[in-house]
């Protein structure tokens, strides 16, 4: 009986964030991330953050970091800022607005790419980073979520490894780079969050991939919140 009242607590706190989303679809980024605070709250995006995130880590962390309200809309308009920065620095790279935070995916066509069973970062991943990291330091208050996953091909053991060693390298060009440690995390799936269809050539490309998730850290929500009462 516990389980099955989380579970549809679960659901209700998701379709309340649903709704959210769909009233709010032609509103600007920073209206997003106030609305869906607004209608989920904290507590209810944690909750859903950490269920959401098993089929998609990196939305889940979004949800989770949300702030909610008028202080959630400040926070929308920074990272608003900032995924405008590294689209027009990083052309290639997949940025996503989502409430509160960015998400930013890397594949072999967005550029960070791993020779095949490789996980060194070098050549164009390298110039793609250092131009991460020059956006990252201009916006410090933000938390930064760093996820390996691959594609199907080999061994489950083995995938899981190369995400992580693929992800740890990321994170530790990152720092080798001075940003500092304790703003990074770092996760690894393997392939068990695919995005695209490992049947096809293209499809197992795409899934071969990095992802990053930007959030406010505790200075950049007490700004907010200070900022807006």
């Amino acid at each position: 009986m516990k389980n099955i009242g989380i579970k549809l607590t679960i659901v209700l706190m998701a379709t309340t964030f649903i709704v959210s989303c769909s009233a709010i679809k032609n509103a600007n980024n920073t209206q997003k991330g106030g609305a869906i605070g607004a209608g989920s709250g904290a507590a209810i995006g944690g909750i859903i953050g950490n269920n959401v995130g098993k089929g998609n880590t990196a939305l889940g962390a979004i949800i989770g970091a949300v702030v909610g309200g008028a202080a959630g809309g400040y926070i929308g308009h920074r990272m608003d800022k900032q995924a405008q920065r590294i689209e027009e620095e990083i052309p290639g790279a997949e940025v996503t607005r989502v409430g509160e935070g960015i998400n930013v995916v890397f594949n072999e066509d967005a550029g960070v790419h791993f020779e095949t069973s490789r996980s060194d970062v070098k050549g164009t991943s390298a110039a793609t980073l250092n131009s991460l990291v020059t956006i990252l330091n201009e916006y410090p208050d933000t938390f930064i979520l760093v996820e390996g996953h691959t594609d199907s091909a080999g061994p489950d053991e083995y995938n899981m490894n190369l995400s992580q060693r693929r992800a740890e390298s990321v994170t530790n060009y990152l720092t080798s780079k001075g940003i500092a440690p304790n703003r990074l995390t770092t996760k690894w799936y393997g392939e068990t969050q695919p995005k695209s269809d490992n049947s096809t050539v293209e499809g197992k490309a795409k899934n071969r991939r990095v992802e990053m998730v930007i959030v406010a850290d505790e200075n950049l929500k007490k700004e907010a919140i200070n900022r807006t009462q």
